[in-house]
Parts: C-alpha cells; structure tokens; sequence
C-alpha cells in the first residue's frame, strides 16, 4: 500500500493527486504479475521527468555560470546521469515505495540502479503534473542540483580514468594500470575489486559491479590518495 504521508515526507511535497505517485512508482514488471493493478507504469512519466530535469539543470547552469557550453554539457552530465540519480534515490529513501516484480525485488546489480534512476525522473514528471513546473524545480533543487558544488570541487565531471592518468603522467611521467585484485558475490551479482598501480604502487582499490567501474572508482580515490583533485 502506498503511504502518503511519508513519501510526502521524504519527497519534502504536499500531494493533491497520489495517482500520479503510485503510477511514478509502479514498474512495469509490477504489472505482468499483478494484472489488477489499477494504475500504469512509470514510463511516460519518466519520459516527462526526464526532460524537466535536464532543463531545471540546465537553466540553473545557465543563470549561475559563464562557463563555456562544452564544460557546462559536462557538468549537466555529471548531475543528470543514472548513477547520480540511483544515489539520489538511496537518499532520499525511495526504495521501499518501488512496485516491481519478485524477480526485479531479487536484483541488487546494475539492474536496481537503472531502476532507481528511472524512478527519481518518474517522480519529477508526477511532480510536474501534479504540482507544475516550480514545484519539480524545487525538488530538483534541493535533492539533485544540491550535489553540484562537490561534483567541481572534485571535478567529478572528469572521466576518473582519463583525469589519473593525465594526472600520473603530469607529476610521475608514469602510465597507471590496473588489476583485479578480488571478485565477490554470484555470476548474476558480482563485485570486483580493482587496484589502480603506478609501476608496482598500488595507489588505491575501487569495488564495482564491473571492472570498468571498480577502475574508475579506483581512479576515483586515486586522485584523493594523491591529493590530485
């Protein structure tokens, strides 16, 4: 059952038409196995939330920055891609209000991210619908545009992998490599842990549900441990 009262509450918004949240939060796995369910899925509106959020974002970096468009590009990217929402999901707490199949209920991967991400754009186009355009921008204000000072700050714009390895060649004239120095979890959920090497250093290790993302998180704490950020 859908409550109300704390998804208003965890959303910081006063709803007039819960509809349009529970459709926000109903994916379509949801419905294969529960055919009574009297409301869509969340795609159409994650199609509208995703638009908002872009211009919310963009109008924001256009008001507030006379940066060039390909920076100002990166640093929308930075806000609007899916593992900034799926980590603005886990915080706002939006999980346990997702309506999806047992099956999709058993996946914690990448899977669950894509997921997440979606339902953050969902709840913006539900948003949008229910309370308009100044509503939306303030929940992507306050939840989303929020974590932009610490994504210049540690330039998280920037490819990790790129920016170390610039980085190493700048102050070491040294080309960094990477390792998998350790793999947990089920074929369908793994994890790797990667460490990033400059010559036989290991400078720092990244977990992630694939290598390519355990090196940038490697590369990511890298710039950190070497105080290059």
């Amino acid at each position: 059952m859908f409550e109300k009262e704390k998804f208003e509450k965890i959303c910081q918004i006063k709803i007039d038409n819960v509809d349009l949240y529970i459709e926000a939060m109903t994916h379509r796995s949801y419905l294969n196995e529960n055919k009574n369910h009297p409301h869509p899925h969340n795609e159409r509106l994650e199609f509208l939330g995703d638009a908002v959020l872009e211009l919310v974002v963009t109008e924001h970096l256009f008001n507030n920055f006379n940066n060039p468009e390909g920076e100002m590009t990166a640093w929308r990217a930075s806000l609007v891609n899916g593992e900034m929402l799926a980590q603005v999901a886990r915080e706002i707490g939006v999980e346990p209000f997702l309506m999806m199949s047992k099956g999709e209920a058993k996946d914690t991967g990448r899977a669950r991210n894509y997921l997440l991400a979606n339902s953050i754009e969902s709840i913006i186009g539900a948003i949008y619908n229910d309370k308009g355009y100044e509503e939306s921008k303030k929940f992507i204000e306050s939840f989303i545009i929020i974590h932009l000072d610490e994504i210049l700050e540690k330039k998280l714009y920037l490819d990790p992998k790129s920016y170390f390895q610039e980085k190493a060649q700048q102050h070491e004239d040294i080309t960094p490599h990477y390792e998998v120095v350790g793999e947990s979890g089920p074929d369908h959920d793994k994890k790797y842990i990667v460490g990033v090497f400059l010559k036989k250093e290991k400078i720092a290790e990244g977990e992630g549900i694939s290598k390519q993302d355990a090196q940038r998180e490697a590369a990511r704490i890298g710039l950190e441990v070497k105080s290059w950020v």
